[in-house]
């Protein structure tokens, strides 16, 4: 969870807002794995998150100046890009839930 979710979810608690709802970690709980792939001769990233129901998400990183690219900022810039497309998923999950 990144400082601005812990934040998010602070102040959502704070103001009692206690319906049903998807939190950073419902999200986390979804990744059952994750791989990593650079292109050769490239810049991008591409990481790949396995969710339990076995769908798949990506995200992708790439630097314009191959003198920046650096294999462990790429990965996590990747990783968060791909983790940020759960969250629709879940949501859409849970929008089923809620008029069923």
């Amino acid at each position: 969870m990144s400082k601005d979710e812990a934040a998010i979810e602070d102040e959502i608690k704070a103001k009692g807002l206690t319906a049903k709802r998807i939190t950073p970690d419902d999200v986390d709980a979804e990744i059952m794995g994750e791989e990593y792939h650079v292109f050769l001769g490239s810049c991008l990233t591409v990481c790949c998150l396995m969710l339990k129901n076995g769908f798949t998400v990506t995200g992708e990183s790439a630097c314009a100046s191959p003198e920046n690219f650096n294999s462990e900022i790429g990965r996590k810039i990747a990783r968060s890009n791909a983790r940020e497309k759960i969250w629709p998923l879940l949501g859409f999950r849970l929008r089923d839930q809620l008029t069923a």
